[in-house]
């Protein structure tokens, strides 16, 4: 017990002394910093952009995977629907699922307008932006699909935006 409480008291006695310095570095230091420290270089720029490339594509693989899965049990209870052997409960699951997967997908497609208007409004990377034109248009169709029901067709859609968005990342590289 004595051991922690000098311990403690050796602390207290010496933050004052690690504080000082690092208060009277601030104070005497009145040089701005040079124009690198604050700007972002041209490559972190760029590495950050197909970063969000990337993380888009990793999205959009993830929700294709599930989308598969989700798109043969909403086949299966339509067609056990249309021939009246699916429970209501199994009906309103399947109409639940169904607006998942708009909502998902109408969520993808806002990630993929902020990825375009990013590229657009940043300097560093609007050098990209013609490469990237087109993908949220895409997912818009993807949305529209879904909105028809065409899940299948949805997902296809959806394989050629991360074929484009794969052709963006290898242009940045």
């Amino acid at each position: 017990m004595k051991r922690i409480i000098a311990l403690a008291i050796a602390g207290l006695m010496m933050s004052p002394v690690i504080a000082f310095p690092q208060t009277r570095a601030r104070t005497t230091n009145k040089r701005r910093p040079r124009a690198t420290t604050t700007r972002k270089s041209a490559d972190q720029v760029r590495t950050e952009g197909a970063t969000r490339v990337a993380d888009q594509i990793k999205i959009l693989t993830r929700f294709i995977y599930l989308l598969g899965g989700v798109t043969k049990g909403i086949e299966a209870a339509d067609e056990a629907a249309r021939r009246h052997e699916a429970s209501p409960a199994v009906i309103a699951q399947t109409e639940n699922n169904k607006a998942t997967v708009k909502t998902s997908l109408e969520n993808v497609r806002d990630g993929l307008d902020k990825l375009e208007l990013d590229f657009r409004t940043t300097p560093g990377l609007q050098r990209y932006y013609p490469d990237l034109v087109g993908v949220a248009a895409a997912a818009a169709t993807a949305e529209e699909q879904a909105a028809r029901n065409q899940f299948d067709q949805a997902g296809r859609t959806l394989l050629g935006v991360v074929n484009h968005l794969t052709d963006v990342l290898l242009h940045m590289r």
